[in-house]
């Protein structure tokens, strides 16, 4: 019988370890690689298994590496000097978030952004679809009225800035909550922020709404990403029928906010 030595044996765990980290890594479902850039996209394999979500993603998500594609060749063209380390580094992620009612689908969209300037830079926004439907919609179903400064709006941002302050506090960053950080949170449904439909203890519910910021909207850039809860009960006077149909429950304990 043959015998490793130790030092086989820590070469050849080692080995292993490198071949398990890299089977772990996604294969992306999308890829631009130049001089300038390389940029990649994924999706996570619930978006896949449903094929016009999946293709939607795909759509957009390609647009988004071609268009920083050419703003990276053009970017070295003019000023090649920054790109002597190798260009730049691009990656959006597509997740699910929750599954309300079995039809409304939210998607987390993160992006990350290294340009070689003097940190990388990320951002979030989110996706509402409709598997009825087979497309995009926003929150207006859920809620009598929407518009822009009327009362649903306006105890949103109430309940936002609130559920910001408490993030805050427990990252002991009190002192930038404050009137001129927040000031981007208009009550208006394209200013408010990013939404998703939150999980909820009940099953096939909501718990309410999630706004979700990149860093710098809400806060100094060492603060990072925020996630601001606003449980669906806090909104209960402004619900539709839907809206009432597809709340309920609370929070589950442990609810992991991005980031």
């Amino acid at each position: 019988m043959k015998f490793m030595t130790g030092l086989s044996v820590a070469l050849a765990l080692g080995a292993t370890c490198v071949f398990s980290a890299l089977a772990a890594d996604p294969k992306p479902d999308a890829v631009v690689k130049t001089k300038s850039i390389e940029a990649r996209l994924l999706l996570d394999d619930r978006i896949k298994a449903d094929a016009a979500l999946a293709a939607d993603c795909l759509t957009e998500g390609k647009k988004w590496l071609d268009k920083n594609a050419t703003e990276a060749a053009t970017s070295r063209k003019q000023d090649p000097q920054f790109f002597k380390e190798g260009g730049w580094n691009f990656e959006r992620k597509y997740s699910i978030r929750s599954v309300v009612a079995d039809r409304y689908v939210s998607i987390l969209r993160n992006d990350y952004m290294d340009t070689h300037g003097a940190h990388p830079n990320s951002d979030v926004n989110t996706i509402l679809w409709d598997k009825a439907e087979n497309k995009r919609i926003s929150i207006r179903p859920f809620f009598t009225e929407t518009a822009d400064n009327a009362a649903t709006m306006k105890a949103m941002v109430k309940a936002v800035i609130a559920s910001l302050k408490i993030e805050k506090k427990k990252r002991d960053a009190s002192e930038t909550a404050t009137d001129e950080w927040f000031k981007s949170v208009e009550p208006r449904l394209l200013r408010i922020g990013a939404v998703t439909l939150a999980p909820s203890t009940e099953a096939g519910k909501s718990s309410g709404l999630t706004f979700h910021y990149p860093p710098y909207a809400v806060g100094p850039y060492a603060e990072g990403e925020y996630a601001a809860f606003v449980p669906w009960d806090a909104l209960k006077p402004y619900l539709t029928a839907e809206g009432t149909r597809i709340f309920g429950g609370a929070r589950p304990k442990g609810d992991a906010e991005e980031p």
